[in-house]
């Protein structure tokens, strides 16, 4: 089995092209956010998959017992990977694709392991997340109806701060991998998965897309913490199946041809750094300065279909 590719090793990038790679990069996750229509996402698409999955009105659906939630978390999970709050997640892929080598069975493995750390880090915050919502109860920024200012939604404010400093963790990332700043995960692979599988489970923890917004609140009305911890892991676990079946499908159907790509010098660094420095810059536009402009705070070009 291979190790996973660091990219901090034998870049080919010269100085001057890493900072117009980051302005690019930056640039992109710019033009995402301007672009970006949560009515789409969440909506069409996100209730789509929902509602087709379960069979009826996902927004409608009364949560009769643990069973049913359960089966409500993944789907909701499910249909949330396709919304703003999840894209991030895809920025793993170059980093877990880059491991596969070998014979089928061990291309299997070799992306199945690292996509078990990347897992062991989104449950652990989603099931602490789930845990102490429980306890909090009502009072749960996230959960309230009251706003702030000229109109901001409490619940609003959480995701603004949440997704504006898992934006900032996710540029910093992406600009360590481009050798922009110290790689704090340079010898450290598996750290490295842990913190983005970290980074991906906090996205609960400011998350407005309604079908997790029904669902917590019927794992708060439970007033048992260890069920919310479970609702929220089988949320978090239905998030990433997508990104677990495009790595096999790309690592298993190219026959190992991704990792020989991604194996060149320097082009795993640049793909997982421009990957992740524009999914950060996206979340940071979108949520900082997007959506405070939407209530008066600052300004951000609207287009038609956001209007």
């Amino acid at each position: 089995m291979t190790t996973l590719a660091r990219p901090t090793a034998n870049r080919p990038l010269t100085h001057h092209r890493r900072p117009i790679a980051a302005l690019v990069a930056v640039a992109g996750g710019l033009l995402l956010a301007m672009l970006w229509s949560f009515e789409l996402v969440d909506h069409v698409i996100g209730d789509s998959v929902a509602n087709s999955v379960l069979g009826t009105d996902a927004k409608q659906t009364v949560i009769g017992g643990s069973a049913a939630g359960a089966l409500f978390a993944f789907v909701s999970g499910f249909a949330g990977t396709f919304t703003a709050c999840n894209i991030a997640v895809f920025g793993a892929l170059p980093d877990v694709a880059g491991r596969a080598d070998g014979s089928r069975r061990g291309r299997v493995a070799a992306v199945l392991a690292p996509l078990g750390w990347l897992a062991l880090g989104l449950v652990a915050v989603a099931a602490v997340y789930g845990f102490v919502a429980v306890l909090i109860g009502s009072r749960l920024p996230q959960l309230s109806t009251a706003t702030v200012g000229s109109g901001f939604p409490v619940r609003l404010v959480q995701a603004s701060v949440v997704f504006g400093l898992i934006g900032l963790a996710f540029a910093a990332l992406g600009l360590a991998a481009l050798g922009l700043l110290p790689d704090p995960f340079a010898n450290r692979p598996t750290a490295r998965l842990v913190t983005l599988g970290a980074l991906v489970g906090g996205f609960l923890v400011g998350r407005p897309y309604p079908l997790f917004h029904k669902l917590l609140e019927q794992a708060v009305d439970s007033h048992n913490p260890f069920y919310g911890a479970l609702a929220l892991v089988l949320q978090s676990l239905g998030n990433i199946l997508v990104m677990v079946v495009l790595a096999l499908l790309l690592v298993l159907g190219t026959r190992g041809g991704v990792q020989r790509w991604l194996s060149r010098p320097g082009r795993a660094g640049l793909l997982v750094g421009v990957a992740l420095l524009v999914l950060g810059a996206f979340l940071v536009f979108y949520w900082d300065v997007r959506l405070p402009a939407k209530f008066g705070y600052g300004w951000f070009p609207t287009m038609p279909w956001n209007a």
